[in-house]
């Protein structure tokens, strides 16, 4: 399991914390890669990679449990988890928040709706209260941090939510997201309203000019920053060797293609670092071993990209 917890993370951070939001292991690798210090689980890009069906209910806490603990097992930085409305009332919070610490998450997002095909519905106030209060039983004396999440639209339910947020931090909720932020201005009026850690959600960029700039964000007290990008990036780039590979009926676009990392050939092996595995496995006696694929010669890892040690990803 990660070796950081994400409260810890926080408290030493000069500036705001920026975590992609990750689906699977390969996802979680290429965030850790790049010098991310943090990563989200999304429960609608894992419904699409793990389930292939879109984010409208489909996905459960089996799904987030066995993808938490296999992402916690080989990473070396923490992982928040969208774990939907608890997936029932506050005694399957409950059970929930204890099993989802259990796979290793370091922080649990828990929303106000209850109903995926009606996510603007929200529960009333005191219900959503109950799971708060469910949630946070179940983390206590943990290093995982309850993220309360209001879906409250800042276009006409900004008081609900600023007041909702409010009251989940009073409960003992160490962070809050009011998670359809959108505007500098609303922005504003819950950092003014709302005390405590803030999350700002999936912030993006429009026309080439992003919502809100980190440094102005951080300083509002959203010290977490969300964003999705990892499955389109990831869609992308199979779509375009798809398309070129079938044209042309082979791999030969993929095998020629120098990538970001200048990894050539076609598999992505190199990029999960194979000969500190045996490095690991040369600690425990033996003659030392490389690893190979069939017996062919695998690539070092890339210059230039974090190289968690092998400690931090077992």
């Amino acid at each position: 399991m990660s070796k950081k917890s994400l409260r810890e993370l926080l408290q030493k951070a000069d500036r705001a914390v920026m975590a992609p939001c990750v689906y699977d292991c390969a996802s979680a690798r290429a965030v850790e890669m790049v010098g991310f210090p943090a990563m989200m689980l999304s429960g609608g890009e894992v419904s699409i990679a793990m389930n292939g069906v879109i984010d409208y209910g489909f996905t459960n806490l089996t799904d987030l449990e066995w993808i938490t603990s296999r992402i916690s097992q080989t990473s070396g930085i923490p992982l928040a988890a969208d774990i939907e409305d608890g997936f029932g009332g506050p005694l399957a919070v409950y059970r929930s928040a204890k099993r989802m610490v259990a796979a290793g998450a370091k922080a649990l997002q828990l929303e106000d709706a209850g109903d995926m095909e009606e996510s603007t519905e929200l529960l009333p106030r005191e219900k959503y209260y109950e799971k708060v209060r469910a949630a946070l039983a179940a983390l206590k004396g943990t290093d995982c941090i309850l993220i309360a999440r209001t879906n409250a639209d800042p276009a006409t339910q900004l008081d609900e939510g600023v007041e909702r947020m409010r009251r989940a931090h009073e409960l003992g909720a160490e962070m809050t997201t009011v998670v359809k932020l959108t505007k500098i201005e609303d922005s504003r009026y819950v950092a003014r309203h709302v005390p405590g850690w803030k999350m700002y959600p999936d912030v993006a960029t429009w026309n080439g000019v992003p919502e809100i700039e980190a440094e102005e964000a951080y300083s509002l007290g959203f010290n977490l920053i969300t964003t999705h990008y990892t499955l389109k990036a990831a869609m992308d780039g199979m779509l375009e060797h798809g398309l070129r590979n079938f044209a042309e009926q082979g791999v030969s676009y993929t095998c020629a293609k120098q990538d970001a990392t200048g990894i050539m050939g076609m598999s992505a092996t190199p990029l999960f670092d194979p000969q500190s595995y045996m490095e690991l496995q040369g600690r425990f006696g033996g003659a030392k071993k490389e690893y190979t694929i069939v017996g062919n010669k695998v690539e070092d890892f890339p210059e230039g990209f974090v190289r968690t040690p092998i400690d931090d990803r077992l």
